[in-house]
């Protein structure tokens, strides 16, 4: 019994493991795929994105396995350290080091490096609210203690993330810090009422934004009203997906990705899935997301301390909550607003930031042996 033990603590969760390798290689052949002949017209060489998503692939396999090792209780020591480089990387952004492409300053620019700090809010909140919250866990049954302080964190975090602008990002942010409140015991009415407020609150940011904000989300309403100017790139996606059918045109045999569909390797690489794996490929996607989701959540409830809980609950929150985003956009269900595919769309930041928070699932699997 004891040497089975010993051998759980080694490994940590197997499948979460296997689906997450599978997943990061399945995102480097599509990102090839998908930028084959945006990579020519940018740069002339066609394995340009591809030689870049490996090496990023193969940087985030080392802070996989580093996460994977390193007792995750270590993070709790560094919380408010964490929160506070967060918060200065996203100020930064608003200084000259601040790199803006297409309209949006989401980059920290130094030297050939770029760091995003969007993404690295991410895991920095799922740190300092899962330490904040099992440092007394009865905070969260009080306003002034609990309820408040956490709310006033994620509004200073999606205040900062949407001047870049970086809408999705912003929700995904304050969607995690609310989500660890509820995993917390955070009553339903509460619960509800923020929900149901913030919604509120994002639609009249939208209405009242006016400008590119006001035509983007009116372009989603009917993406074909404007198909050459603000919708085109929803229209492509939709063209896209419905040209895939059931079982898709064949691999690297897209036809939207050949210059219509813009930058089909990042946030809409799911389209071009859909095009050449059809229906059957989108849902086996799909399948692995949920099989995924389903081992963090399982991670969640058998891990050993409270602390252990709320990390593996953000975790598993973010990912949750990166996936519907996205679909949610390819399809037209929602407004443009810039989020990757968790492991598949092309984004260096992002796979390595999202590779790490596995090792640190996989780290909490192996403690939750004992």
């Amino acid at each position: 019994m004891a040497g089975k033990k010993r051998t759980r603590m080694k490994s940590g969760d197997f499948i979460l493991t296997i689906l997450t390798l599978g997943l990061v290689v399945f995102g480097i052949i599509m990102v090839f795929s998908a930028s084959y002949y945006n990579a020519i017209n940018a740069s002339g060489d066609p394995y340009y994105y591809l030689k870049r998503d490996v090496l990023w692939a193969c940087i985030g396999l080392i802070l996989m396995i580093s996460t994977a090792l390193v007792d995750y209780k270590v993070y709790a020591r560094f919380a408010p350290a964490i929160i506070s480089i967060s918060f200065l990387l996203l100020f930064l952004l608003f200084t000259p080091i601040g790199l803006t492409r297409n309209n949006a300053t989401r980059w920290i620019g130094v030297g050939e490096m770029t760091i995003m700090p969007g993404e690295i809010a991410k895991i920095a909140v799922i740190i300092f609210v899962s330490w904040y919250l099992s440092q007394d866990p009865s905070r969260i049954k009080s306003l002034t203690r609990g309820v408040i302080p956490l709310l006033f964190l994620a509004g200073m975090m999606f205040a900062l993330i949407y001047k870049q602008p970086n809408l999705s990002t912003a929700i995904t942010v304050v969607g995690i810090v609310v989500g660890i409140m509820f995993v917390a015991g955070l009553s339903l009415f509460y619960f509800v009422g923020i929900v149901g407020l913030g919604a509120m609150g994002i639609f009249g940011l939208i209405m009242t934004g006016g400008g590119e904000k006001l035509k983007r989300f009116m372009s989603f309403l009917d993406p074909f009203k404007d198909e050459l100017g603000d919708g085109y790139q929803v229209v492509q996606s939709l063209l896209a997906l419905g040209s895939g059918g059931i079982f898709g045109v064949g691999l690297g045999k897209s036809i939207q990705k050949t210059l219509y569909l813009p930058e089909p390797q990042n946030d809409f690489i799911f389209a071009i899935i859909g095009e050449e794996l059809g229906f059957v490929g989108c849902l086996i996607l799909i399948a692995c997301y949920l099989l995924l989701i389903w081992r963090g959540i399982h991670i969640a409830m058998n891990a050993p301390d409270m602390f252990g809980c709320f990390m593996a609950s953000g975790i598993t929150i973010m990912l949750a909550l990166q996936v519907i985003l996205n679909i949610a956009v390819v399809t037209s269900s929602m407004p443009p607003t810039g989020i990757t595919l968790p492991f598949v769309s092309y984004g260096g930041n992002a796979l390595m930031l999202f590779m790490g928070a596995m090792g640190i699932l996989l780290n909490i699997s192996r403690h939750s042996a004992k």
